[in-house]
Order: C-alpha cells, then structure tokens, then sequence
C-alpha cells in the first residue's frame, strides 16, 4: 500500500480525527528545540481514545507507515517532530483523570494531562504529582514520561522515574500492554515500566499512567536568592549545600548572561557585569530553619543573600528562573542543551563551558538545576539553521561532560539532536543491544523512526 492508502484507511476509521489541513501538518514537524523534520507528515491523528491509538497502529502496521506519538510539542530535541511519509499521532487531547486513590497515593491519568493542570485537580485530594519541569504550565505529563522528564524540584523530590508505577503503552501492532503495578512494592518479571519512561516513543504509545503521589507539602515555603561575582562561585556554593546535608526542594543557578537577558524580559533593574544567581527554596515543617542555614552558608562563599519576605515575593523570586526559556528567544534562535555531570563537578562545568565560549568565540547562556547536576547551556544564533561552530561547540561540550562523569542528557532526551553522540557514551555494545530490545518492540521500526538511534554506531 502507499501513503494516500494509509490516510484513506485512517479517515475510514477514524473520520475527522484525520487532520491535513497545512496548519497543522507544518505545526507537527517542529518543538521548541527550533528542529524541524523535513517534508510534511500525512496526517495529523488527533486520538481521543485508547482505541483510536490502537487503530492508528494498527493500519499503521498494515501500510508500514511510519508513526510519531506527540503530546504539547515541547519538547527540546526534536524527539516529536514528524516528516515527510509519516503520521503524527497527537494524545493530546486524552487528558482525563480516570482515578485519584489519596489513601493508595496513586492516580490514574490519560498522557495528555497537563502538569500543572494535574496538580491543580490533585490538589483538593490532599495529594501532588511532584516532577516539576519549568515548562509545567504546557508540558504533558505523557511528554515527561517519553522523555524521562525532571525539573526544578527533582533535587528532593526525585524525577519522572521515581514517581511512575505503571503505564499503558500501545505496541506498533496496536496490542494494549498494562505495565507495571498498583502497589509500593512490585518486582514480578522484568521492569518494562522504567525501560518505556525516556523511551522518545520507540517502544510504544503511552495511551496511560499510573502515577506515584505524595502528600501536598505541611508547613511553609521560604524562598532566597544569592548573587555571585561568577558563576563558578555560585557552583561552588551550591556544591557547599548539598555537603552540608541540608536538603532544598529547589537550586538553580543561572549564569550572567541568562540573568541580564530575564532581567531585560522582565523589566527588571540591571544585574552587576558578570553576577550570577542562585535561587533556593526550603520546604516542610523546618523550612525556615533550613532557609537560615542555607542563608549563612551562601554568604560564607560570597554570595549576597535576599530572603523573600513572603509567598508572594518567593514566587517573584522563581518567576525569574521560569523566564528562562522565554528571555532566550529574544536573543535569537537557540538550541538548548542538556548534560548532567556529579553535582561536585558543577563548578569544573561551568569552568569548561567558558573555556569552549573562549575557544569558539561563542556567548553560551547556561543555567542548571544545582541540587543535582544538571545544567541547560544555550547556543544563540541567527537564521534557522545550527551554524557548524555551534555543532562544534556542542560536541566539545558533550565530550567535557562525559570526561567529568557525566551524561549527554539529563531530562530532555536524545531525540535526533544528539543521536550521532549516543555511542560515544553508550559503547557500540551496549548501542547494539539498545536497538536490538527496540525491535523487540518495534519488529517493523515503523515507531518514530530516525529518534534516538542513528543507523549505525
């Protein structure tokens, strides 16, 4: 069969969830990577149902066409795009809450829930869903299970991984498969659940989830900035709390250049040349006492400490790092990176990025989640396209990370952006055995293909 066949089949079954109109065809090859596929997708599937993905993948099979799951298009590598010859299969609009169990602390969610709008519902239950990406207000909680997401609270609170117990996943054949479990404890057979989170879609479609909740938090939130002649001496900072044992529910460093440009966003007074910042907030019953000993310990390593007087300038305070993302793209198009290195090592990674700034001649925004490591260095430029000393550049970065202990990608995946580096982390071995389970999965590769893995080591 060829493409004008798959389409006619899916209209057959599917009727106006079948969508070509030019819009959202364009609107599907890109995320906010500022990727995009080349050519135009066949159709846009707008699923609403589990058995609409079923029947998606099914014909899918039948046609041996190609099929990209999506949910809001955040993502940050490209990992959704859909191009030329493929279907874009779009859960978005699956995003009911089926089950709240406050008792069980778990629920019960469609994939195309959005963060902040799960918390919201959550919230009158006496519960959270604690994976917290800066992109909550339009982040889908399906996208962070796709991408083994992570945000500003995973210090304490732990990441995507740590807070999913099962998920619903159509296989490309359009079998349903319920993974994992209800209950804390489950170890019968293999561990399908953790193998699917931060699989980009090439395992399956997550149509389900069952999540892991926590209690909403007692006690209050106390929010504090610290501003640094450099941000190495921020890093350092942040590496002397995380020794001291005192936990934060949140650290963020943002260097001098990502702070000047969220001051300009937000119309906000000049930062001094060069400052960087963290942004710290304790949480629970003895946060005020924490937010004190964190407070002595940043003005120990220099740091100028503001403490927010209440919640309100506290939200003020985060709204900065928040607006990191917007305040970017008002300096041109950029490509936001995402390595992860031992948080003992932040300082020698904020040392390396300013040496390959030196060596490229390249201005390199950087922030990072510092309770665990894991920084967001920035490449800005004209134009559409990756200029090759931008490419250069990132190469030289992955390769820095990984000679301090440190991985490609903390929370944003691999995508198509990084799949040419994969190998060097991975080995050619374990590369093999990865694309060998993947067609377990996936026997036809017709699940997101060109994502993650490139066709040879």
């Amino acid at each position: 069969m060829n493409a004008v066949d798959a389409v006619s089949l899916l209209r057959a079954e599917l009727g106006e969830r079948v969508d070509t109109s030019t819009a959202s065809l364009e609107a599907a090859r890109a995320d906010k990577s500022g990727h995009a596929a080349d050519g135009l997708p066949l159709a846009v599937i707008h699923a609403a149902s589990v058995a609409d993905v079923q029947a998606v993948m099914r014909i899918a099979t039948a046609t041996r066409t190609p099929v990209v799951p999506r949910g809001a298009g955040t993502g940050l590598a490209g990992g959704a795009n859909t191009g030329g010859g493929e279907i874009s299969l779009s859960v978005r609009g699956m995003d009911r809450v089926l089950e709240v169990r406050a008792d069980d602390l778990l629920a019960v969610v469609e994939p195309g829930i959005l963060n902040a709008d799960l918390n919201g519902l959550l919230e009158p239950h006496g519960v959270w869903w604690a994976p917290d990406p800066a992109s909550r207000a339009i982040s889908t909680v399906g996208g962070n299970i796709a991408t083994g997401a992570g945000g500003l609270l995973c210090a304490k609170y732990g990441v995507v991984r740590d807070a999913v117990l099962g998920v619903d996943l159509v296989l490309a054949d359009g079998r349903l498969m319920h993974l994992g479990h209800r209950s804390v404890k489950g170890v019968t057979g293999l561990d399908l659940t953790s193998l699917v989170i931060g699989s980009e879609g090439t395992l399956g479609v997550v149509v389900g989830a069952t999540l892991k909740l926590r209690r909403l938090v007692e006690g209050e939130r106390v929010t504090l900035t610290a501003v640094f002649d450099t941000a190495r001496t921020a890093a350092v900072a942040s590496a002397a709390v995380t020794a001291s044992g005192v936990q934060p529910a949140i650290m963020e460093l943002m260097d001098a250049t990502s702070l000047a440009a969220v001051h300009r966003l937000l119309s906000l007074p000049a930062p001094s040349a060069g400052a960087a910042q963290l942004t710290i907030q304790t949480d629970g019953p003895v946060a005020a006492e924490e937010a004190r000993a964190i407070a002595q310990l940043l003005r120990d390593a220099g740091g100028a400490v503001t403490v927010a007087a209440d919640a309100a300038e506290g939200e003020a305070l985060l709204a900065v790092r928040r607006a990191m993302h917007p305040a970017m793209e008002t300096l041109g198009t950029t490509l936001i990176e995402d390595v992860s290195v031992p948080r003992s090592a932040l300082p020698d990674m904020f040392d390396e990025i300013a040496r390959i700034e030196r060596q490229f001649g390249l201005v390199i925004p950087a922030v990072a989640h510092a309770g665990d490591g894991n920084l967001h260095p920035n490449f800005v430029f004209d134009g559409p396209d990756v200029p090759p000393v931008v490419w250069d550049a990132a190469e030289e970065l992955f390769r820095a990370a990984l000679a301090l202990g440190g991985t490609l990608t903390g929370e944003h995946g691999i995508g198509v952006l990084k799949r040419r580096w994969l190998a060097d982390e991975l080995g050619d071995d374990q590369w093999q055995l990865q694309r060998d389970i993947a067609r377990v999965f996936d026997p036809l590769g017709i699940l997101n293909p060109g994502k993650v893995f490139t066709p040879g080591p």
